[in-house]
């Protein structure tokens, strides 16, 4: 840690705190992760989730981390540096994000999921907190409750902040997946419209009962596995008709009400994947750019290629599918490099050695 200045604290939370940093050796501004808990031994820091989700996934929209470093039994986390995270941004906001800027975001953000959920991950806890923002780049951060898909239930009931919890969640299910995810930016999708959550409960049965307010209450038809699951713990859904989300949120386009509504299903089968999102009619100015074509310091903003507006969305579909099915990342990505550190007191340090190029899966939004 010698090598690194703190300047100042950003974030505090249950398992640790954030600080801005700064590189002494290469002037980088970084952030730094140090965890409230004591690590005495090497393996169990190497066997955390954000470490070994992390370890396994490079990509433009997920927040990177460089090294991974235990100093007198305390464990830092060293990453890229974002500016902001979305919450701050929804906060100080006065007046409403244009509808550009929130399909740029989402759109960023399911090309990390769709990402995630390929390599066999899903994150179970996102919120405004955890999408970090520096200019037009958005990335998911906060690895700490990351599951890999095809690991053994049961799975822990407690994940995500509430007003972002999928009812499957709330219902104590012991066999929820990546779909989790989808309920959850259906939630944040929401609240980027109106700058207010859509589903602010200040219990779990006042979740459900938020939920069932806006959407309608479940029924055989549209949900007959939670009706088993609330029978299960002797609960009762209120019953309520529902309300059409664009009247929730009158500023959004038809096509953004569709992909909300279709993302807050009940039914966790009835929500799109992330790759399914991606190709939703609310993206379709949204289109692949080949690495060569695109701008390394910002997301570009000029067209990838000849007629690019006027692809279709079938066409930006097949490019995603491409990218994502024909990746040789999985047998090409290498194990991390355990070595001694020079430091005083550092026992091993763990560098992240990312070779798969994150421009591989780059796209963009045109405003």
């Amino acid at each position: 840690m010698e090598r690194y200045k703190l300047i100042k604290e950003v974030g505090d939370g249950t398992f640790g705190s954030v600080w801005r940093a700064i590189n002494k050796q290469t002037g980088e501004v970084v952030a730094i992760k140090k965890m409230k808990k004591r690590y005495y031994s090497w393996e169990e820091c190497v066997s955390l989730r954000e470490v070994k989700s992390l370890r396994r996934m490079n990509h433009l929209n997920i927040v990177k981390l460089k090294e991974v470093i235990r100093e007198s039994d305390i464990l830092y986390f060293v990453f890229e540096y974002m500016e902001y995270n979305l919450y701050q941004l929804i906060k100080d906001k006065e007046k409403l994000f244009p509808e550009a800027d929130i399909r740029n975001w989402c759109f960023q953000v399911f090309q990390g999921l769709a990402y995630m959920h390929q390599r066999g991950y899903f994150h179970r806890d996102l919120k405004p907190e955890n999408l970090l923002v520096t200019k037009d780049v958005i990335k998911i951060a906060d690895f700490g409750l990351a599951r890999e898909i095809d690991s053994q239930p049961p799975y822990t009931e407690y994940v995500s902040t509430r007003w972002y919890r999928a009812p499957e969640v709330l219902l104590q299910s012991y066999l929820y997946s990546s779909k989790v995810d989808m309920w959850a930016m259906g939630a944040i999708m929401a609240e980027l419209f109106t700058l207010r959550p859509l589903f602010p409960g200040v219990s779990e049965a006042d979740e459900i009962y938020k939920i069932c307010s806006v959407i309608g209450s479940p029924t055989k038809d549209s949900w007959a596995d939670g009706l088993h699951l609330a029978r299960d713990i002797n609960y009762q859904f209120p019953q309520f008709a529902g309300v059409h989300l664009s009247t929730l949120i009158p500023s959004a386009s038809e096509s953004a009400i569709s992909l909300m509504t279709s993302l807050c299903s009940w039914d966790p089968s009835k929500r799109p994947t992330a790759a399914e999102a991606l190709q939703h009619p609310f993206f379709q100015s949204c289109y692949y750019v080949p690495p060569s074509l695109r701008s390394r310091s910002t997301v570009a903003r000029t067209p990838p290629f000849a007629g690019a507006r006027g692809a279709s969305e079938q066409q930006c579909a097949r490019k995603l599918s491409g990218t994502l099915s024909n990746s040789k990342i999985s047998s090409n990505f290498p194990s991390p490099k355990l070595h001694a550190s020079m430091g005083t007191g550092v026992q091993r340090k763990l560098d992240m050695v990312n070779q798969v190029s994150a421009d591989a899966y780059s796209f963009i939004c045109f405003i």
